[in-house]
């Protein structure tokens, strides 16, 4: 059995990141496991290089493999915005509330044939032999207003038109099936297989 740390603080991202990874092989730890790592400053250009500075450090401080992953909505209409200032759009410290209202507010004038958009998850893993990247990509459009009350970040205003929901109003495993995130996870999964760091009979949920 492996151990892998989830770099993160975010419980939303946990949640969905270890039902995607849950398996007899590997044992899944989160941040929350080890209170002496602080938020680690994301200060990279691009969402690869947030990835990486998580997963690095947490790596780095526990000697244990660590996976991370960064998560950008690129809105056309916005010219790619807010992209890797998605977690902090509204300002230092902002709620997802608060980043959703200003993307709507943004975009109170943009006809809804115009309002496309896509979510793109950069992840990573960082071990003492290797560095491994995944991505997963998934477009939608910007609603006119939230609609659902489950996800996080902008999922109730990312709305996927071949499902007619948004992502708030998926069940877990609804979204872990077309999302970018699970697609980035899987082709992780994929990458950890091949290069036999978990076997390849993991079964995913």
């Amino acid at each position: 059995m492996i151990d892998i740390i989830l770099a993160t603080h975010n419980k939303d991202k946990q949640k969905e990141l270890s039902k995607a990874l849950n398996s007899k092989d590997v044992n899944i730890l989160s941040l929350q496991d080890f209170p002496e790592i602080g938020e680690i400053i994301e200060d990279g250009e691009t969402l690869t290089d947030n990835a990486l500075i998580k997963a690095r450090e947490v790596y780095r401080i526990t000697g244990i493999p660590s996976i991370s992953d960064d998560t950008g909505l690129e809105v056309d209409a916005l010219g790619g915005a807010p992209g890797v200032f998605s977690a902090r759009y509204a300002g230092e410290n902002c709620s997802y509330l608060d980043n959703v209202n200003k993307i709507l507010k943004s975009m109170s004038k943009i006809p809804i044939d115009l309002r496309g958009a896509q979510f793109k998850t950069i992840m990573v893993f960082v071990s003492e032999k290797m560095e491994l990247v995944s991505e997963g990509s998934v477009k939608g459009l910007i609603t006119k207003e939230a609609k659902g009350i489950g996800g996080f970040g902008y999922d109730p205003v990312f709305y996927i038109p071949e499902m007619m929901k948004t992502f708030a109003e998926m069940t877990i495993e609804e979204k872990n099936r077309i999302s970018h995130r699970g697609i980035a996870t899987r082709n992780m999964i994929d990458l950890l297989c091949s290069h036999q760091i978990i076997p390849n009979s993991q079964e995913n949920a």
